[in-house]
């Protein structure tokens, strides 16, 4: 029997298979669906109109919806599909639901502070709350109704995002009908320079093999300078797999995942790994020790620079948040660059998550909390929420209202994507935004200080 990757292997196991090949169709039991409040009122809908308004889901404990793309606006059709996502959760009876002005199902009218004790926390951005609240698992199927779903692969599961069709599907049934996909191997062997981060690999990725490179292909990403990397570094790899083209991005786990959930959740899970024989369409290795910061222009994530050869394009804001550079690893690497100087342009702060902004009161850089370091640089930070990634309405926080160069740890710079449709948004990583951030022009981080220790690499 030829070897099969893990990506096959976590598949032929929800399909109650020994064995499935790239091509086949099949179908899937369903471990997690996630939906936000983008999709979830679409997701909604489709299920109602054919299981029925008063059909129940397949198990409520396999639902989770995480409202956090336009929460913190006052835009009004924002706040009415929030409101739609909070009766049906009620409705529903569905536990893993995370916003801050919801009572559970029951528990409405109590008096404080009983009512207060009982409100679900707010989480933040869905793709970093997921795994901060236990939802990912190695060897599940976690499917959501956004595309960056993709970024769960870090804990060894097969992650992807779906439409609302195909939500509400699974929302009746807890099933999908799943073509497998081939698989393409990464590997980055060697030791990581402390000026770089995985948002320079993921970009170099890209920049390599364009944005269709993967097209409905599982990136898997494996060598020893990847077993390096935290889990947050892993989520962000994992998190731009869609912008080449991915079906799903995936990391083996190791011990560092599995202390990880297991320190979120009591639920069991089965690791995996792909076999020694397993076939792949294609293989790419790079040594990370010869790889430099990198910055994808306007407006593709493949069109690739480096952050050296840009040192002439000035920048009028840079943006360090979203699911793929808000998390407290991220921060941690900005405030490096931060610590002791000053913002010469707009520099938004932006947390993913409640937790992470929790984070920038309790990490320390040096003898300040990162609070600290970046207010003292004159940045703004802003509430935990997917907030200008998007766009989104008007008053989303740090959104560009006007034709400006942005550089940004988010993980698109499509036109229009953080608000005017003639803005120029430059892709990096943190420590790079960080310290284009203090120049006013994009910037290798290497010019801007001397960086002799590991950033960010804790597990």
């Amino acid at each position: 029997m030829m070897g099969m990757t893990i990506t096959e292997k976590i598949l032929a196991a929800h399909a109650g298979r020994e064995t499935v090949r790239p091509g086949e169709n099949i179908w899937c039991d369903i471990d997690v669906l996630m939906t936000h409040d983008i999709c979830g009122p679409g997701t909604i809908g489709i299920f109602q109109e054919h299981f029925g308004k008063d059909a129940k889901v397949w198990d409520p404990e396999k639902v989770v919806i995480i409202p956090d793309h336009y929460i913190f606006t006052a835009d009004a059709k924002s706040h009415r599909n929030i409101d739609l996502l909070r009766e049906f959760v009620r409705k529903q009876g569905i536990g893993h639901y995370y916003d801050p002005d919801f009572i559970p199902p029951g528990l409405e009218g109590m008096p404080t502070p009983y009512a207060d004790a009982a409100k679900t926390a707010f989480a933040g951005v869905c793709h970093v709350a997921l795994p901060q609240h236990g939802h990912t698992r190695p060897g599940e199927i976690l499917l959501g109704t956004d595309s960056h779903t993709c970024t769960a692969g870090a804990f060894g599961e097969f992650a992807t995002g779906i439409g609302n069709t195909d939500a509400g599907f699974v929302m009746g049934t807890g099933k999908l009908w799943l073509k497998v996909p081939e698989s393409m191997k990464f590997a980055f062997h060697g030791e990581m320079p402390p000026y770089l981060m995985a948002k320079d690999i993921i970009l170099h990725i890209i920049g390599e093999i364009t944005t269709d490179g993967a097209t409905y292909r599982a990136m898997e990403f494996v060598g020893e300078a990847i077993s390096a990397l935290n889990v947050e570094e892993r989520c962000t790899i994992c998190n731009m797999a869609i912008e080449a083209g991915g079906k799903n991005g995936i990391i083996a786990p190791d011990k560092v995942v599995t202390d990880y959930v297991q320190a979120r959740t009591d639920k069991p899970f089965k690791t995996c790994a792909s076999d020694d024989d397993a076939t792949y369409y294609k293989a790419y290795e790079f040594d990370a020790a010869k790889l430099e910061p990198t910055v994808a222009q306007p407006h593709s994530p493949d069109n690739r620079a480096l952050a050296r050869e840009l040192k002439d394009v000035s920048i009028d804001r840079s943006y360090i948040g979203s699911c793929t550079g808000g998390k407290t690893t991220d921060f941690v690497a900005a405030a490096t660059v931060l610590a002791g100087r000053k913002v010469a342009i707009d520099t938004f702060i932006v947390p993913a998550t409640t937790e992470v902004d929790r984070d920038l009161d309790r990490v320390r850089v040096g003898e300040k909390t990162l609070r600290q370091v970046f207010l003292d640089a004159g940045c703004k930070v802003g509430p935990a929420s997917c907030a200008a990634c998007l766009g989104g309405p008007e008053d989303t926080f740090g959104r560009a209202n006007d034709p400006i160069n942005v550089v940004s740890t988010t993980n698109r710079n499509f036109p229009g994507r953080m608000g005017h449709k003639g803005a120029g948004v430059f892709l990096a990583s943190p420590l790079t935004a960080a310290a284009s951030a203090v120049t006013g022009h994009i910037t290798d981080p290497r010019e801007v200080m001397a960086l002799d220790e590991p950033i960010g690499r804790a597990s």
